[in-house]
């Protein structure tokens, strides 16, 4: 993926909406500017025209006064079908054609852009696997015959399909419970570390923003602009009562989102075997080292199962012995993700890289030193300023 082209800047210059009928504006005069290549977060209270922001920029809704542009072509000079092909779209619960497989999902915008049968069925086997869903596995299944994870997954992919350089992304991880919701929003964040698109993402969760966010726009009403920062600032110095509102208690510990466990020490010491070595040789090379566990690895070092030595005597292979990773961690993920990851597991937490490949493990300890550390300098901080 390394020659997909890099997102473009998108300016937003007096951007106005009204509906018939309403005297008052649902979106008035909002200007902004947001990078290329970077995530930005529209957040808000529910009503705050957020979404209708970010609608306007695809045409999905028509502005009804002002400039909007994506790498300096004015959008509104485009047919907008034309437009909405080159910027990808996710939404809540995967808004995904019930009647068509996986495959048939994610190959819908190349289709329309009359691509050939080989370059597609090419990009969905790539987008899948950059999403971590198995083609030979899951390219032939229906939505219905997904998990509400997976089906976000191809969600994301679909968007992805024919390489925009902007990515619309609305409430995508809304509808999926909390741990799955961290995972996919580590996946994302994996993915744009190699991708690098122009990436708009609405939410009315401040901890996602913190976690996702490249900057942050805070959002009031008819989508006025509160404060429009990266996260640490506006952590650190909230703009107004409003913003501190959605900042709420326990700032500093909010630091935990912004710490990342590529940022913290982790370690590569566990024992890690193929998943197709044999019981006895695994044993005999635990009893070598003294190890109590080891991780078994798939063919393409992701990690599948925790063993301990007591249950290889008994065991034909390792593809089912010990216990399957639950939860496990990205180095894209948060120190309170790993925290979540560690009570989940009631151990150690599995740490992957930016192929879903093993790393390492991190523990507990690493983490609640983070923690007390973070405290003392926030102590410390404020003894100074008072």
């Amino acid at each position: 993926m390394a020659d997909t082209p890099s997102g473009a800047e998108i300016q937003l210059e007096n951007v106005t909406k009204r509906y018939p009928g309403n005297a008052e504006a649902a979106v008035d005069d909002v200007t902004m500017t947001i990078p290329a290549g970077k995530i930005v977060i529209l957040v808000g209270p529910s009503g705050c025209g957020k979404t209708t922001t970010m609608r306007m920029i695809n045409r999905l809704i028509e502005p009804t006064s002002g400039r909007i542009t994506i790498d300096g072509e004015d959008v509104l000079a485009l047919n907008g079908d034309v437009l909405r092909r080159k910027i990808g779209y996710a939404i809540q619960q995967a808004g995904l054609f019930p009647h068509f497989t996986v495959a048939q999902n994610i190959g819908v915008v190349p289709g329309l852009l009359k691509w050939n049968r080989k370059r597609i069925d090419d990009r969905v086997d790539e987008l899948m696997d950059l999403v971590g869903l198995d083609p030979a596995e899951f390219r032939g299944r229906y939505p219905r015959q997904l998990s509400g994870g997976q089906q976000q997954r191809v969600g994301v992919a679909r968007a992805l399909a024919a390489d925009p350089p902007v990515l619309l992304m609305d409430e995508p991880f809304g509808a999926v419970d909390p741990i799955t919701r961290g995972s996919l929003q580590d996946e994302l964040l994996r993915l744009q570390e190699d991708l690098r698109k122009t990436i708009v993402f609405v939410t009315h969760d401040f901890d996602e923003a913190v976690k996702l966010g490249d900057k942050i726009a805070v959002l009031g009403e008819k989508s006025s602009i509160q404060q429009y920062d990266t996260p640490e600032a506006i952590l650190a110095n909230p703009a107004n009562d409003m913003v501190a509102g959605f900042v709420g208690a326990g700032a500093s510990l909010k630091q935990l989102t912004l710490l990342r466990v590529r940022d913290v020490t982790y370690s590569d010491s566990t024992l890690t075997v193929p998943v197709d070595t044999s019981p006895s040789d695994l044993r005999a090379r635990m009893l070598d080292k003294r190890a109590t566990y080891a991780l078994t690895l798939d063919h393409r070092r992701r990690p599948l199962r925790w063993v301990h030595v007591r249950e290889l005597s008994s065991a034909a292979s390792l593809a089912a012995a010990g216990r399957a990773i639950g939860d496990s961690v990205s180095t894209q993920s948060t120190l309170q993700d790993a925290l979540e990851a560690i009570l989940a597991e009631g151990g150690n937490a599995v740490v992957t890289g930016s192929r879903g490949e093993y790393v390492g493990t991190i523990d507990i300890t690493t983490v609640t030193d983070t923690i007390q550390q973070l405290r003392t300098e926030h102590v410390e901080s404020e003894s100074v300023e008072s």
